[in-house]
């Protein structure tokens, strides 16, 4: 990514779930979230720097245009020394509203550019694959990122028209996208837009690898747009699925601190994490965002909880909003001191997990079954951003409907859940 410069405290383990995700054909592959998950989708303006900036840059840097940073997590090839990336620095900066871009810089192509770099093996891109998302889940554990966060694999240029070096890139960022969805996580590849991006591009419908979540693009033309790419068809990770680097090395500066960086948009998954706040009296959490949902722990007055997202509910005292936690259940947020007790609260997201579809030309529709209105369409291999399942025509082998996050709703047997016949966990009941 650097092409010119040398490039968890919270209780987090019991967001894995036991046991092997179903398995799911390429290109789309099914992802299943644990309890307490929920993914960020980011819209505006982002930058990356080779070593992240201490707590006080970043507090200084609030006054700039961006709202997320690309951070370096791990990998072989990662070179910049972090010595403020930490659990406490994560809680600090994302505490502020800033939302992170996590980065793997792992093994290179084979026919790389960048000839210092280590090397996929073109004898075990499979093997490797995995190996690099196994690790990148460690970090982004390690750091307090939680399950739906997306993680960027960083693979840099290389020789567009070496062949056998194509294969090998494609079969290692195939195990890297499956392993992070078998582990809860969101696959995204950082790439240049004449080799990377443009050999994914021409393998999106393959059934020979798996589907990436996202794509962030290198291209320094100065232009932010985040369409009409020319390797990249405009049909192609069209819902919230895009970052383009559009600026490469420079210095910027804001609250009097000036930093060397790279400029980013983004309308794509990026690092999810949770909110401590305390209870304010003796609190149950349940199931369900509703007082009919069965209790599943009881947290006494004054103890920290972990927010992941807030959703809506029974009203309780002057609020209808629920707290979704990394540990799974949901209490009220009338008893947690959130900055407010009658609507949602920043920097908390919005509960809700992308899946990607699997068919061409996805009815949105404004109810839960096919006799309603058609608001539009999705993309193949688009992100369905699932607020909620709900009842409805039977589609396939399903009557399980999506309601997304603009309130239109599709049929989830296209959508790439954990069933194609039943609700999943842990998306909620509409």
């Amino acid at each position: 990514m650097f092409s010119i410069k040398a490039v968890v405290g919270l209780a987090v383990g019991a967001l894995l779930m036991s046991g092997a995700v179903p398995a799911g054909a390429e290109p789309t592959t099914s992802l299943v979230f644990p309890s307490g998950s929920v993914s960020n989708r980011y819209v505006g303006l982002a930058f990356d720097t080779c070593t992240a900036p201490t707590v006080a840059q970043m507090t200084a840097w609030k006054s700039s245009p961006y709202k997320a940073i690309g951070i370096y997590i791990g990998g072989v090839n990662r070179s910049c020394a972090q010595p403020q990336l930490t659990s406490s620095w994560v809680r600090s900066v994302t505490k502020m509203g800033w939302k992170l871009i996590p980065i793997y810089l792992g093994l290179q192509a084979p026919c790389s550019t960048r000839t210092t770099s280590q090397k996929i093996s073109a004898s075990a891109p499979g093997t490797q694959g995995t190996a690099a998302a196994t690790d990148a889940f460690n970090k982004a554990r390690a750091l307090g990122l939680i399950a739906g966060s997306a993680i960027y694999n960083d693979m840099e240029h290389y020789d567009v028209n070496n062949a056998g070096c194509k294969a090998t890139v494609l079969n290692y960022l195939t195990w890297w996208t499956k392993e992070l969805h078998r582990r809860g996580f969101l696959a995204g590849v950082y790439a240049h837009q004449d080799a990377g991006a443009l050999h994914l591009a021409q393998v999106y419908n393959s059934t020979s690898y798996a589907r990436p979540d996202a794509v962030w693009i290198a291209r320094w033309d100065l232009s932010s747009s985040l369409i009409n790419w020319p390797t990249v068809s405009n049909l192609y990770w069209s819902v919230g699925q895009r970052g383009k680097q559009y600026r490469g090395d420079h210095t910027e500066t804001y609250g009097g601190v000036t930093l060397n960086i790279d400029n980013d948009r983004f309308d794509a998954p990026v690092g999810a994490v949770g909110f401590a706040y305390q209870t304010t009296a003796t609190l149950t959490a349940r199931s369900g965002p509703t007082t009919a949902y069965p209790v599943v722990a009881t947290y006494p007055s004054g103890t920290t909880v972990w927010v992941s997202c807030q959703t809506y509910g029974t009203k309780v005292g002057t609020t209808t909003v629920w707290n979704k936690l990394i540990v799974g259940g949901y209490v009220s947020d009338y008893y947690v001191n959130t900055p407010s007790n009658t609507t949602y609260s920043a920097p908390i997201p919005g509960c809700s997990l992308p899946f990607q579809t699997s068919t061409a030309g996805l009815s949105r529709r404004s109810g839960p079954g096919t006799s309603y209105a058609v608001l539009g369409a999705l993309n193949n291999g688009a992100l369905a951003w699932v607020t909620c399942q709900a009842p409805g025509t039977k589609v396939g082998t399903t009557s399980v409907w999506d309601r997304l996050t603009d309130g239109s709703y599709v049929t989830d047997y296209y959508i790439a859940t954990a069933s194609n016949t039943t609700y999943t966990a842990p998306l909620r009941r509409c």
